[in-house]
């Protein structure tokens, strides 16, 4: 049972926050945090409410009856420290990006695959309950072929001249900011709902504020007052998209659209229907046909399977991102029980959204189409 499994969040910000809630709230028994300094490690567990026994990384380590070690912090450091996790024999979930480099992400998921531990990536909005109606209906060939696939994810929180977040430099948020933060989120969602691959894309990158306050503030930004640097990461990201079997798609990336606060928004658009999904409004989907549209609301009593399983609360109360978080890591957990849970997002996941970001870059800076690399570097790297 869940709460068998003992796990230890490493990082202390908002998204540490987010995954302490769901280890609990799945039953498991959150054994402790580690942050950026033993004192402020002692901070967050007296907030948490955890006994303050683990100063740093390596005392989680060497922990036998820790089982499972939550990745909560900036990206560049999520490789080393999932990848000590694993040789450790500890199963990870890693917030995303899995690493801020393709060659990195594939030597940590083939290191996950060797040793047969399980390593998670949280790409959660999968586990929205209609998301799931949306692709169980397209298993069934309600939509027919896929005509067109657009959509966008726009946020406010960079909307400041003077908002500052560690993922602003480079050096610690990884090359790309508004596109692997938040546009790989759409990718990987669309691509699993729709059932495609974007095998080629076209990107232009654009930064709308040229310089923002020094300092690493917090992951949600926070205002500040010191020496100005310039911005090297993105605030805008438009992306035109090409599948597989020719679909076309288009996507539009912002951290800088004032109202917009999390607007992962998608239209799948097929021969015989489409289908819309807003994460701002996830208790209801669009369903258009061309006699007209109707709305679906997300209901335990009807619908498909897994819209069924997801489904925490009774129809009419609402559910959400931290319900979503939830069932993700009791997703996540099962599999380390043995279990095979449908959708869960793994290290190979990750690693899809590390090569769809490299093409990404290398397009903005070529200013040409751009193939989505599926080809591993080199064995070196995959040692």
């Amino acid at each position: 049972m869940a709460g068998s499994l003992r796990a230890v969040v490493v990082g202390a910000g908002m998204i540490g926050a987010v995954h302490a809630a769901a280890i609990r709230a799945t039953g498991a028994d959150l054994a402790g945090v580690v942050a950026s300094t033993p004192e402020r490690g002692a901070r967050a567990a007296e907030e948490w409410g955890l006994p303050a026994r683990y100063p740093d990384l390596d005392a989680v380590l060497a922990d036998d009856s820790v089982q499972v070690v939550h990745v909560c912090t900036p990206n560049a450091l999520h490789v080393g420290q999932a990848e000590a996790a694993l040789r450790a024999g500890k199963h990870v979930v890693c917030e995303k990006p899995l690493a801020t480099a393709v060659t990195d992400a594939e030597r940590l998921t083939r290191l996950a695959e060797r040793t047969g531990l399980v390593l998670a990536v949280p790409f959660v909005y999968r586990y929205h309950p209609l998301v799931r109606e949306i692709r169980a209906r397209r298993l069934r060939g309600e939509f027919g072929a896929w005509q067109l696939l657009h959509g966008s994810y726009l946020q406010d929180w960079m909307l400041s001249e003077d908002a500052v977040s560690w993922r602003v430099d480079p050096r610690d948020g990884g090359p790309s900011r508004a596109f692997a933060d938040i546009g790989s989120h759409w990718c990987d969602l669309v691509e699993w709902v729709a059932g495609i691959r974007f095998t080629e894309l076209t990107a232009r990158l654009d930064t709308t504020i040229a310089s923002r306050p020094t300092g690493t503030g917090a992951s949600f930004a926070s205002a500040g007052t010191g020496p100005r640097a310039e911005v090297r990461t993105e605030d805008v990201a438009t992306v035109l998209l090409r599948t597989d079997d020719g679909v076309p798609g288009t996507l539009t990336v912002s951290q800088v659209s004032a109202g917009r606060k999390n607007r992962l928004w998608f239209e799948l658009d097929g021969a015989d229907g489409s289908a819309v999904f807003d994460q701002e409004n996830p208790e209801t989907a669009w369903l258009g046909a061309q006699d007209g549209a109707r709305l679906i609301v997300r209901d335990p009593g009807h619908g498909s399977a897994e819209q069924r399983r997801l489904s925490r609360l009774p129809a009419g109360h609402a559910q959400g991102y931290a319900d979503c978080f939830t069932s993700f890591v009791a997703d996540a957990y099962a599999a380390i029980r043995g279990e095979d849970p449908e959708g869960l997002p793994t290290g190979a996941d990750g690693l899809r959204a590390a090569r769809i970001v490299e093409a990404v870059l290398t397009s903005a800076a070529s200013l040409a189409w751009t193939d989505v690399d599926e080809t591993p570097r080199t064995m070196e790297a995959l040692a």
